[in-house]
């Protein structure tokens, strides 16, 4: 009696031990120490594909290339405060939020605005930048010495696609001749290279990059003016996505973001502009 006793207390603890350790346990996403994170590898200067791992490249998983940008930085700086390896996965810019949704990664880092919409589908951590908007042109073009975005009207321009600088900011332009948005950054920067725009609209970041690499353009930063495009702080403040309800993992990426300034986050964005190739 005594020794069916102590099984049938054995099998118990058994259970017990299981439900603790069950659904109810919350979820960090990075069980097994490795952060798979997700961004298009094509966003200079956020994010980039490289041949080789020169300054501190990571693998992209499933190819030969590497990625560099200030989104690797920013996920490197995060998985060594927190002990976790990193993986990068390519993905077009339309699906990073269905893959943080279904759990194909543990989180986005590409140069996303904290917007209501967005909000709706993940949770942020962040902002891990703030980023003003700003437009783009060519130092020889009519709309060189605009002075507002009254200025532009008239003006052939682009974007990105699902991005606010194509679908709030490029409306506010009255007048404006929008031409269909671009697929990528690459591809609306390519646009105003070859003359098929006359301006585009884009964050800081992506426009100092721009004219590093294509030294024929020019940025036209309204900010300061009463002439600027009107937007929120969702707009330009840049957040990490994660799963909706993962609030161990979105915490730890806040621990480490919470201490770090503008200031901070401007500079790591300088290292990443000073690095990247002038292909991308």
């Amino acid at each position: 009696m005594k020794r069916i006793t102590a099984i049938l207390l054995s099998i118990m603890m058994l259970f017990t031990f299981a439900a603790c350790g069950g659904d109810d346990e919350p979820t960090t996403g990075v069980e097994d120490g490795v952060l798979t994170v997700a961004m298009e590898c094509a966003y200079a200067p956020y994010n980039w594909t490289q041949a080789d791992d020169s300054n501190g490249a990571v693998p992209i998983k499933d190819s030969n290339d590497y990625a560099n940008g200030y989104d690797v930085m920013m996920a490197k700086k995060i998985c060594e405060a927190n002990g976790w390896d990193l993986e990068i996965v390519r993905l077009d810019w339309d699906s990073l939020v269905p893959a943080v949704q279904s759990g194909k990664v543990d989180a986005v880092i590409a140069g996303q605005s904290m917007t209501p919409d967005r909000e709706e589908q993940v949770d942020f951590a962040g902002p891990y930048l703030y980023a003003t908007i700003v437009c783009v042109t060519k130092a020889d073009s009519a709309y060189a010495n605009a002075a507002g975005i009254n200025d532009l009207a008239g003006g052939r321009c682009t974007s990105q696609l699902g991005t606010i600088w194509y679908d709030t900011c490029l409306p506010q332009i009255q007048g404006a001749d929008i031409q269909t948005a671009k697929d990528t950054a690459p591809a609306m920067l390519m646009a105003l290279e070859t003359g098929d725009v006359d301006f585009i609209c884009t964050d800081m970041p992506t426009a100092q990059a721009a004219v590093l690499a294509y030294p024929s353009m020019k940025i036209l930063d309204f900010a300061g003016t009463d002439n600027d495009f009107e937007v929120d702080d969702s707009d330009i403040n840049i957040g990490i996505s994660v799963k909706q309800g993962n609030t161990v993992l979105h915490d730890a990426i806040d621990e480490v973001l919470a201490p770090m300034t503008a200031a901070d986050f401007n500079d790591i964005m300088a290292d990443a502009i000073a690095i990247q190739p002038v292909g991308n």
